[in-house]
């Protein structure tokens, strides 16, 4: 298994990973809380969409740097 792969696995995870959370999001504002109730993890429905917002922000860097560093081919084969 090589570094490229490696990087490969991690790009098409966030991409569908940024995928579902792009979906979880409510154009309403409502976020996590109209799917079917408040989630456990979270203490109310603003710091769920909160730390949502975090997530797919993280994921969102992550999945175009290596987009970058894949299609420049700054990786060895």
């Amino acid at each position: 298994m090589t570094v490229a792969n490696i990087v490969q696995g991690i790009w098409a995870f966030s991409a569908t990973g940024l995928i579902i959370l792009v979906l979880l999001h409510s154009p309403k504002g409502d976020g996590i809380g109209a799917i079917g109730g408040q989630a456990q993890l979270f203490s109310s429905t603003k710091s769920a969409e909160n730390t949502l917002n975090r997530i797919t922000w993280a994921l969102t860097v992550i999945f175009m740097g290596l987009t970058v560093v894949l299609s420049a081919g700054w990786l060895p084969k």
